[in-house]
């Protein structure tokens, strides 16, 4: 089974962090975002995935420079410009040859999704195209999918107000794809499939849709990348668990360590203490220092107090200095 992993965003929500680094790069656990989406679609039975890529696909290709990640291999498709999600697929399956059924994945999300499973309940409707599906609490900043008893899209809610929703179940970003489908999308434009191509299926009657209760998360903001973090080091992921403090982290012997992640390369001083947070790698976290609930790429000095703060590599929190719900550097500033 072969597979199209979409990685060409801006990662604009997770600036200051993409400044540097490309979203799907960024760790979770130690491991950038992409290399464990790939290995849970390797659990699945994928051999083969091409790195839909637009915005700078350079550090994609040295980070996996012998063309293989997670025992995948891999293709790489460069985006001569933004296509939007439709045209990135049609791009990419294009430049790979892709002639058979394949699967599709949004290259911010980690889920712990059978993707064998939505193969098999693809091929068991004979189906056009089928996304995956979860469960949300609230589902009104979503667009809601509304099903038929055979698990037939029905249509599509946007935003809908609370109270009105038909379903609490919203696109998961994962697709089986049938070759049809990329005959729908015209080659070289810019197209939406969620807003364009799904809706034309739909028509048509070929878009299913299964709902499971897999570990699911969109890593696309600040606080989502942080728990993502979190929840590898806690073991809420059934596929994936790693141990907080790297081999090569530097923590001071009287520093503590409250359910944080520190990174090789990244130093915590003496008398620092680290809650609930992120320590990337080349960070640095002062003697005496506190952080809680944040993510630190950058330099935070001696006594500092950082709280609900995004500290991307250029930024530095002085000596002393106290922040709450701060970016810094400022992703708006100009």
């Amino acid at each position: 089974m072969r597979a199209v992993v979409l990685v060409g965003g801006f990662g604009t929500r997770l600036r200051p962090l993409t400044n540097s680094v490309p979203k799907p790069m960024l760790p979770v656990g130690h491991v950038p975002i992409i290399e464990r989406l790939v290995a849970n679609l390797a659990r699945g039975g994928v051999t083969e995935v091409t790195l839909a890529l637009g915005f700078r696909p350079e550090p994609f290709v040295a980070a996996f420079p012998d063309g293989e990640c997670a025992g995948v291999a891999l293709r790489y498709a460069v985006e001569p410009e933004p296509l939007d999600t439709a045209g990135a697929i049609r791009f990419a399956a294009d430049a790979s040859g892709i002639d058979d059924t394949f699967v599709v994945a949004n290259g911010d999300v980690l889920t712990d999704l059978d993707v064998s499973q939505l193969v098999a309940f693809h091929r068991a409707n004979s189906a056009e195209a089928t996304i995956h599906l979860i469960g949300v609490p609230d589902p009104s900043a979503f667009g809601v999918v509304a099903l038929q008893p055979d698990g037939r899209v029905e249509r599509f809610v946007e935003k809908p107000a609370p109270g009105t929703e038909p379903s609490n179940l919203i696109n998961a970003g994962t697709y089986v794809l049938e070759p049809s489908v990329l005959a729908r999308i015209p080659q070289g434009q810019k197209v939406s499939i969620e807003r364009a191509t799904f809706p034309a299926v739909v028509a048509d009657g070929g878009l299913f849709a299964l709902a499971t209760d897999d570990y699911w998360l969109d890593t696309g903001r600040p606080e989502l990348y942080l728990q993502a973090n979190l929840d590898v080091v806690r073991g809420v992921r059934r596929s994936d668990r790693c141990v907080a403090v790297a081999d090569g982290a530097r923590v001071a012997s009287d520093a503590i360590l409250d359910d944080a992640v520190v990174a090789a390369g990244a130093s915590v001083g003496a008398g620092a203490v680290v809650a609930r947070s992120v320590v990337l790698a080349g960070a640095s976290v002062g003697d005496g220092a506190q952080v809680a609930d944040s993510v630190v790429m950058g330099q935070v000095g001696a006594g500092a107090t950082v709280n609900e703060c995004v500290v991307g590599a250029e930024g530095v929190v002085a000596p002393g200095e106290h922040l709450r719900g701060v970016k810094r550097p400022d992703p708006d500033a100009s």
